[in-house]
């Protein structure tokens, strides 16, 4: 009996759920063996949700992670309408959090590839808040 084309689409949603959660591990220790702090991970809001956030030196980092097949689909699969809301959470994490005003702010995107470490792209984009 083959299953319902409902069940494949949730079976593929949980596929990708796992591949996000699987990959963004793997930044926590890419990033963790490269001295960063995780201060917190699947940061969300009513504004949406940032993967990472972690501080290095002077500097805090908000950090998107994309699990794609190949770089060219993984570099693409942010959007402007994402970018602006990674800013839009971000601004609400250091209104809520003051302790970092004095922080360097970055935005910074992590590329998850099939057996491959991961690509860490700082300063992937500017916001425009």
């Amino acid at each position: 009996m083959k299953p319902h084309p409902k069940e494949k689409k949730e079976q593929r949603g949980l596929t990708a759920y796992k591949r996000g959660h699987g990959a963004e591990a793997l930044c926590r220790v890419a990033l963790w063996l490269k001295g960063y702090r995780i201060i917190a991970s699947r940061y969300k809001t009513h504004q949406g949700e940032i993967d990472l956030i972690a501080i290095r030196g002077g500097t805090l980092a908000f950090i998107e992670v994309k699990a794609r097949p190949d770089v060219r689909q993984a570099s693409e699969a942010v959007s402007e309408h994402q970018k602006a809301r990674l800013a839009r959470t971000g601004s609400l994490f250091l209104a809520r959090q003051r302790g970092f005003s004095r922080f360097d702010i970055r935005f910074d995107v992590m590329l998850v590839l099939p057996w491959r470490w991961p690509i860490h792209i700082q300063n992937a984009f500017e916001p425009q808040l």
